[in-house]
């Protein structure tokens, strides 16, 4: 065969050669402008969250030495204090309690995170206020109120705070195309607010939940331990929901998931924060939930006629807490279902109703 008809057979392999790699070129730019669209959608949702002067609800209240968070370098542990209001339970300037209280502590050297939840009623001393339940700081001074109350009573140093209010959770929730969970037990309570909007009806079993369920599921507290048990399933369910989120079907619709709650939330995260936390999220893992004060550091008090929970010993607290974050759960406990629905990494509350602990909650105000 001739040198000139060898170089005609192989002219279609060359061809074909070129078109896979212009496919694979097509592709990659594909690729890139998608990930470009994502990148500027998800920083302009992002940055939506930290609201300017005259359209954050909190612009009312006096700066205090909690209002600029110290530069995070990205090394040293970082303390978020998430906080949950009800619309619905807005007072005279605007401002609805934070009846969900849960503290995020990242260590990202050690890619450790505790997850912490705060009882609503937690009798404490609001600077420049007094003796109030802790869930009421937000009301006097804002978020940065707030931190600072639930940063002293846990002895840390909380920069950040995510405040978000039902709606939000629950578009966050429809966002990511709902959530399989374990729901314990039956769960039934009829609110007759907002024409029966948010009464609860959750059966018991493995089902998939939609913000509206999902919302039912965190808001229940008319059991036995009341505030007690709801906290749990609150620490349950947002560690469900941070590990959905980390699936690669919500990594690719970020923007979107973003998108949908942006005008619920807000905080004093900046950008470039929020996406070094989002990075080291990845690569965190869960070594530990409690409820803090544990339940043997409480005590039932009345004030003016209302049921609150007095704290023994802060330092006592402050104790516990540092014990808490040097352990991992996660590897010494392998998760177990235990009896209560919940599993061996949040054995607090099960663990401690035989012990010492406050009278019945029920009827709690």
């Amino acid at each position: 065969m001739s040198a000139k008809d060898d170089k005609k057979k192989r002219k279609p392999w060359k061809k074909s050669w070129k078109m896979t790699l212009y496919g694979v070129l097509i592709v990659v730019v594909l690729i890139a402008g998608y990930a470009a669209y994502q990148g500027v959608g998800i920083y302009n949702a992002l940055d939506n969250f930290q609201k300017p002067d005259g359209e954050s609800r909190f612009d009312q209240f006096t700066q205090t030495s909690y209002t600029e968070p110290p530069k995070w370098e990205g090394t040293e542990r970082v303390n978020i204090a998430l906080l949950g209001g009800d619309g619905r339970e807005e007072n005279s300037n605007g401002i609805a309690r934070s009846d969900s209280i849960l503290i995020a502590s990242i260590d990202p050297v050690s890619k450790k995170a505790h997850l912490f939840s705060v009882l609503r009623d937690t009798y404490v001393d609001i600077p420049g206020y007094g003796k109030q339940r802790i869930n009421t700081a937000i009301t006097f001074g804002g978020p940065n109120l707030a931190m600072e109350a639930v940063g002293n009573l846990l002895g840390l140093k909380i920069q950040y705070y995510v405040y978000a209010e039902f709606e939000g959770f629950k578009s966050l929730i429809d966002a990511m195309g709902g959530i399989d969970f374990e729901v314990e037990k039956d769960m039934n309570y009829v609110d007759k607010a907002d024409g029966h909007k948010y009464d609860i009806h959750l059966k018991k079993g493995l089902q998939h939940l939609d913000g509206d369920k999902a919302l039912q599921y965190v808001r229940f507290r008319h059991d036995a331990l009341s505030d007690f048990t709801r906290t749990e399933r609150q620490r349950n369910f947002m560690q469900a929901v941070a590990t959905e989120l980390q699936s690669s079907w919500n990594l690719l619709r970020m923007k979107e998931i973003l998108e949908s709650v942006q005008d619920y939330i807000e905080t004093n995260l900046d950008v470039q924060d929020m996406l070094k936390l989002g990075q080291l999220g990845l690569g965190i893992h869960m070594a530990g939930s409690a409820q803090v004060p544990a339940m043997d550091q409480l005590y039932d008090l009345k004030v003016g006629g209302a049921s609150v929970l007095g704290v023994r010993n802060e330092a006592k607290v402050h104790e516990y807490v540092q014990e808490l974050l040097q352990q991992d759960e996660s590897l010494a406990n392998p998760e177990e279902p235990t009896k209560d629905g919940g599993t061996a990494d949040n054995k607090d509350t099960a663990s401690e109703v035989n012990g010492s602990k406050p009278g019945d909650k029920k009827n709690r105000s």
